[in-house]
């Protein structure tokens, strides 16, 4: 863990500590909240829709017991139960005992839970009339009346048809001498309706039979299709409350289903999620914003030392742009270049002590080599070689004392470094006498030419620095080539310097060998041969720095090209 955190930059730092310890935790303590939240107004909205089915269920069973009331009403009175079960002698003793009697109690009969009520009878003497009608077999042959025959209880029984409930009281409490009658009350629909759908309960309700089929509710699609209500299809995140009458022998076995959507029960807290979003995203961007500006003043600030540290690095001792800062960064800044510019100052008196003392030594060994020179005293030997020169000539050999003397040239040019500059002229002197020497050498297999331009034959340039190139064409391109070998030197001024041009029909070198002799000058690798090469190319740098060209080329057995571009020089360089 802490490797990983030294490898972290520290604006990543500041935001993973910011996302660790107050972005999560905020989101986390948000969430949680909101589920809590959601939960408990879940659970509230769960107790408030029980609750409001509740309230449904006793307002309907209120509505119905008032059915039931005038139902038992009717099956408790002995009196009525023996009147309409009576024989009636004529239609005028009927009339007579319907006004006296029938029409008060029927009349009495009153609640605002029924819209309607009916006595039938199949007492042949009974007259239809009011609330009474008579059972005839087309009445037998109707729902309800089936419905009714179903029941053997001698409580009423609740049963739907026509798009109504009514309660069917059969009136045999007392001995009816066969004859068959009942009472049918029709409830008051308008009432139920209100019941149901001025219902708190904020969902589908629904009134089941005790054969699981949909009687009646608020979802009145559903009613006009007439299905269990196990074939209901509701949304899996649908709640479903049942609420059973228990206890109560005319609604044994109805059921009161409620199905409400779990997303209306948590509407309002919805609402609220995108509160907490928006609430999250503040959290996450505005301090987001303010901790990347925070740390863009530390970041930046930071990285500015760290490349000028690299610059220290690479011996540029460069300070820091002072700014107004009392902060640590700002503190390290100031730190920073007085410790640059103390290193730049102790540097450049250490350097150019070191350069004191250096060019002390120098001296001291241009003293030695002076020294040893004197020692060796060159004149015995031009002396001893114009001797045998002139030995050479008396005996008649010519070519051998012309050879002689080009030797004696090329020592005197050699040993004689009181000016370190030489003409092109005098160069390409130094050059032919060499060549001379070489072609004594070879005989008829060497040939060369040297062509110059008259205009830059007094131009100064270092003495002996083209030389050791001519020299590596002859030994290492010629000597080995089995065929005659030719050495070309041209020598040109163009208007930025002058240009230096061996060409020889050598060996040459293979493309490897190439690359290898390129690195070989630029760098300080180790060959083994071509050291004067080497030396040469060390002194044109050392002479012109950058403001020379070299360029180097060769094939396999072709052969070998060198150029060197060098400036004009304004002024004597001695």
């Amino acid at each position: 863990m802490k490797k990983f955190l030294n490898y972290l930059k520290l604006r990543d730092k500041l935001l993973l500590m910011y996302m660790l310890s107050v972005f999560i935790p905020i989101v986390l303590t948000n969430v949680v909240f909101y589920n809590v939240t959601t939960s408990n107004i879940r659970n509230q909205k769960i107790r408030d829709a029980d609750m409001a089915l509740n309230n449904l269920k006793n307002d309907l069973r209120v509505t119905i017991d008032q059915g039931v009331g005038l139902s038992y009403s009717l099956y408790a009175d002995s009196i009525f139960n023996k009147t309409i079960t009576r024989k009636f002698t004529s239609e005028k003793d009927y009339v007579e005992t319907f006004n006296s009697y029938l029409r008060g109690v029927l009349a009495d009969q009153n609640a605002q839970g029924v819209h309607w009520y009916q006595v039938y009878t199949d007492n042949p003497t009974v007259l239809a009339s009011g609330y009474i009608d008579r059972l005839t077999d087309e009445i037998r042959h109707t729902g309800w009346y089936a419905q009714s025959k179903a029941s053997s209880s001698r409580y009423p029984t609740l049963i739907f048809s026509e798009q109504k409930f009514s309660l069917i009281q059969k009136l045999n409490n007392y001995h009816t001498s066969g004859i068959e009658q009942l009472v049918k009350i029709d409830l008051n629909m308008e009432r139920i309706h209100q019941i149901f759908f001025g219902s708190a309960f904020n969902g589908r309700v629904y009134l089941v039979d005790p054969q699981g089929k949909v009687r009646f509710g608020n979802d009145t699609a559903k009613l006009a299709q007439d299905v269990p209500y196990k074939e209901i299809r509701f949304p899996k995140n649908a709640l479903t409350f049942k609420n059973v009458y228990s206890g109560i022998n005319y609604l044994d076995g109805w059921t009161l289903e409620g199905v409400m959507d779990e997303e209306s029960v948590l509407k309002e807290v919805r609402k609220s999620r995108s509160f907490v979003i928006w609430l999250a995203c503040i959290n996450f961007v505005l301090p987001s914003i303010i901790i990347a500006a925070m740390s863009r003043s530390i970041h930046v600030r930071l990285v500015r030392i760290l490349k000028h540290m690299k610059k220290v690095k690479a011996q540029n001792f460069q300070t820091i742009p002072h700014e107004e800062a009392r902060d640590e960064i700002g503190q390290l800044t100031n730190e920073f270049n007085r410790m640059t510019e103390t290193i730049n100052s102790l540097i450049n008196e250490v350097y150019v002590a070191d350069i004191q003392k250096k060019d002390l030594e120098l001296r001291q060994q241009q003293a030695q080599l002076h020294a040893l020179h004197s020692q060796i005293n060159p004149h015995f030997l031009f002396n001893s070689l114009e001797s045998v020169r002139m030995r050479s000539i008396i005996k008649g050999e010519k070519e051998t004392a012309k050879i002689i003397q080009h030797m004696a040239k090329m020592f005197r040019k050699s040993i004689s470094w009181s000016h370190n500059y030489v003409t092109v002229r005098e160069e390409l002197e130094l050059i032919e006498s060499f060549l001379e020497i070489q072609q004594y050498r070879f005989g008829d297999k060497l040939e060369y030419s040297i062509v110059a331009d008259p205009a830059a034959l007094g131009h100064r340039i270092p003495k002996m620095v083209l030389l050791p190139f001519v020299e590596n064409a002859s030994i290492h391109g010629i000597e080995s080539s089995p065929d005659k070998g030719r050495i070309t030197i041209s020598v040109a001024v163009q208007p930025d310097g002058l240009v230096f041009r061996f060409e020889d029909n050598g060996i040459g070198m293979s493309p490897e060998k190439l690359e290898a002799l390129k690195r070989y000058l630029e760098e300080n690798d180790e060959i083994g041969e071509r050291v004067g090469m080497k030396n040469a190319y060390y002194r044109l740098k050392l002479c012109y720095r950058e403001c020379f060209a070299f360029s180097l080329d060769a094939r396999y057995g072709e052969g070998t090209s060198i150029e060197i571009s060098l400036p004009l020089l304004e002024e004597d360089p001695e």
